[in-house]
């Protein structure tokens, strides 16, 4: 029988937990409300792994859980995260759960789950952005997920487009490819005319000329940014996640016109940048193979 283990992702609104196995494949799946107050999202993620439980035929060894933040370097809680799910910081999720808890961050989560089994499976060095509310991110370097000091490697969103800007992002960064591109700065980048990137990109199809000018400032700020991550990483595949990326042809055919111009293709190499294949599930999947990858390193 194929090992088994189960994946947990907080999202913002959704807890999300799925059993996998060491090919990836879902066996199981739940979904609840995350419920963001002071200690119902702990009694969330319970009810969704006993729900799991009840539906597996033998026990698992761990449990990989991915959430918003920066994880210790233990890999074994949640050490940063201001702002919301309070409480969640230096969580001892093993305690609360009763099974080994590795704890890594969502992005990191998602950028496993494509790099082991999506869209950059066989790549030994992969780059992947979230495109959402705001922009997150991870890389794989030698097949292995790069963490970092501090476990915040990936953070792209926090590199810088525009340092003359005037409006600093979360972590200080001035004119950031978060809010360049981000969800969260549509209304600010379009005037107050548009609230979504969902209304920005379905104006930009119907040709409006603000919507026009502001999608595609966007879309080549980011062609930069990944040209310059191309440059920093040198990765085999770019692969875009998130919400964003759903924009389809909207978003890829521009990018790749402004790829021809900033990114750096010695020896006439091109770097494929393409969608992610998993979707809402990432985060998930990717903690599960993370538990897996950690049981066996210490077996």
């Amino acid at each position: 029988m194929a090992e088994h283990a189960i994946g947990i992702d907080m999202g913002a609104t959704h807890i999300k937990a799925v059993v996998v196995n060491t090919a990836g494949e879902i066996i199981h799946q739940e979904q609840t409300h995350t419920r963001d107050q002071e200690g119902a999202w702990k009694e969330a993620v319970a009810t969704a792994l006993q729900a799991l439980q009840k539906k597996l035929l033998q026990p698992v060894k761990s449990i990989g859980l991915s959430a918003p933040g920066l994880a210790n370097e233990k890999n074994d809680r949640i050490a940063i995260m201001p702002g919301r799910l309070e409480g969640l910081e230096n969580f001892d999720w093993s305690s609360f759960l009763g099974v080994r808890t590795w704890v890594l961050n969502d992005a990191h989560a998602a950028t496993l789950a494509e790099a082991k089994f999506g869209a950059g499976k066989g790549k030994q060095h992969v780059l992947l952005l979230t495109l959402g509310s705001g922009v997150g991110g991870g890389i794989v370097v030698n097949g292995e997920l790069h963490q970092g000091l501090l476990q915040r490697a990936g953070h792209m969103g926090h590199a810088t487009t525009n340092a003359n800007a005037h409006s600093l992002d979360v972590t200080g960064m001035a004119g950031s490819l978060e809010d360049a591109i981000g969800n969260l700065t549509v209304g600010r980048r379009s005037y107050g005319k548009y609230q979504t990137t969902a209304e920005l990109v379905d104006a930009y199809k119907n040709g409006e000329p603000i919507a026009t000018q502001v999608w595609l400032d966007s879309v080549k700020s980011l062609a930069a940014a990944l040209s310059s991550f191309i440059n920093i990483i040198s990765p085999e595949l770019v692969i875009l996640g998130g919400g964003i990326a759903k924009a389809g042809k909207s978003l890829f055919e521009p990018l790749s016109a402004f790829m021809t111009i900033f990114e750096w293709r010695a020896n006439g190499l091109t770097i494929p940048i393409v969608p992610a294949a998993f979707g809402e599930f990432a985060g998930a999947i990717g903690a599960a193979s993370f538990a897996l990858q950690k049981e066996k390193s210490i077996t």
